[in-house]
């Protein structure tokens, strides 16, 4: 699909980089020649990451803690020591649980918005930072999620901090796009990884999750990460302050008013059909 150098001289920092969707484009950045930083709080998960995707020149892993500005400072300095710039920050870090509002502590609350909030906004300052005082063009990358514009029940601190991070996504696009600096964001709908899709989808409702999007499949990682390698090249330049849904039509299917019709057989359309049609004689 791409040029295989799509990426090349490109150094990309990914948070939450060493398993699940960032370790996925970690790996097709690495295919278009990209230098990559994984960074993580599990950093044996970056370590065996980085050994199974590259050698210590084209990928670096770096323990950080987004919620801690300093930690994010230092992650900085360490990829700089390394690479020499960095191109492009892709914030993937994120926490998420199924649960009933009312039952969730306030911690609860906090542990998911200072991961996917306040970490986003710490790595964006701290990078944005260094690239103005540099006057270096760069991108930002968020991923965000589907429920992100119009919230969700059961999710409801990740449907606050995901929000958040779409705003700011959209508000540094116009303000930091004098420095040369865009900002976009992705919001996935299901994309199986094996931590998160154990915590949020219950058991036996498998069938009837896929059934609720219109391609009646979930996406597979691969697509994702071709859309992430797309916004982050130099041929999306003119893309900023954009939010790319990549969901399968599911957002759609559920906001539609009528689209629950699609459970009727043909028998059923041609007994509506005769219903309207005595309706419009009388």
């Amino acid at each position: 699909m791409f040029q295989t150098d799509l990426l090349k001289d490109k150094t990309i920092f990914i948070t939450g980089g060493g398993t699940g969707l960032g370790k996925s484009m970690a790996r097709r950045f690495l295919e278009l020649e990209a230098r990559v930083i994984i960074a993580s709080r599990k950093f044996e998960a970056l370590e065996a990451t980085a050994k199974e995707l590259g050698s210590e020149h084209e990928i670096l892993p770096l323990e950080l803690d987004v919620r801690e500005y300093r930690d994010v400072e230092k992650a900085l300095a360490s990829a700089l020591g390394h690479f020499g710039s960095v191109d492009v920050l892709l914030n993937n870090a994120a926490g998420n649980f199924v649960s009933p509002t009312e039952a969730l502590s306030p911690r609860a609350f906090d542990v998911i918005v200072d991961i996917v909030l306040r970490g986003s906004y710490n790595t964006t300052l701290a990078f944005g930072k260094h690239w103005i005082s540099q006057k270096q063009g760069a991108r930002v990358l968020n991923i965000v999620t589907t429920y992100a514009s119009t919230g969700s029940g059961y999710v409801v601190p990740s449907a606050i901090a995901k929000s958040g991070v779409q705003t700011l996504t959209r508000s540094l696009a116009v303000e930091w796009a004098k420095y040369g600096i865009t900002m976009n964001a992705i919001a996935p709908g299901p994309f199986p990884t094996e931590g998160a899709w154990n915590r949020l989808l219950p058991p036996g409702l498998e069938k009837q999750f896929i059934d609720r999007i219109p391609l009646k499949r979930v996406g597979d990682h691969l697509e994702l990460a071709n859309l992430a390698a797309y916004l982050i090249s130099d041929q999306s330049q003119y893309i900023n302050g954009e939010v790319i849904t990549i969901d399968g039509g599911e957002w759609l299917k559920g906001a539609g008013e009528f689209n629950f019709l699609d459970v009727l057989t043909a028998e059923e359309w041609q007994a509506m059909e005769q219903q309207v049609r005595k309706a419009n004689k009388k």
